[in-house]
């Protein structure tokens, strides 16, 4: 297994770069997010990598980060998720933005990705559900399961995301539900 390349950038095509390592240039697909982070051409660069073998091709992915690394590394793991769906989830959020909607169980996050469709992202949420980002939250909440269906019910009810969240922040640690429900709306209300 390939697990890191370290050499000199010499092609950027999105998704796809070519790294010249010890004369031999490796073609490596990344997500958009480590696109964004490399460094101009004829630099040095250093990526860890996840290599896929199949009968017609072998696939080498690259990463800027052991984190986005390990994700992917999950993603692939899901049925019916393969290497590039899991490169396209990636590159359209961030893995701190991932580990939110999985730990809030937010599919409508998921489907605004290409290829992601509605029970791809209901598979997504149940997969990786405690394996992903179970102590992130938005805007540095740490949500439990109550304030995660408190923030779920705002957006049910039509506010958004952001509003949402913010009326999340003047209700008290501990509530419950339906009382946490009625503080948020109070909150909104002010707003």
């Amino acid at each position: 297994m390939i697990g890191r390349l370290s050499g000199t950038l010499l092609e950027k095509n999105p998704p796809q770069l070519l790294v010249d390592c010890n004369g031999v240039g490796y073609e490596v697909d990344v997500p958009m997010s480590t696109f964004y982070n490399l460094p101009p051409l004829g630099e040095r660069v250093l990526l860890l990598t996840h290599l896929t073998v199949r009968e017609d091709a072998h696939l080498l992915f690259g990463f800027g980060t052991a984190e986005e690394r390990n994700v992917f590394r999950q993603l692939i793991k899901i049925s019916g998720v393969g290497a590039r769906t899991a490169l396209s989830i990636l590159s359209g959020m961030s893995v701190a933005d991932l580990s939110q909607a999985i730990t809030l169980q937010e599919s409508g996050r998921l489907t605004r990705i290409p290829g992601i469709g509605k029970k791809t992202a209901e598979r997504l949420l149940l997969e990786l559900k405690g394996k992903l980002g179970a102590d992130l939250g938005a805007a540095g909440i740490v949500h439990s399961d109550a304030t995660a269906d408190i923030l779920n019910a705002l957006i049910a009810l039509g506010y958004s995301e952001k509003e949402a969240t913010l009326a999340l922040k003047q209700v008290p640690a501990g509530s419950s539900v339906s009382e946490g429900i009625k503080l948020a709306l109070k909150a909104l209300s002010k707003a």
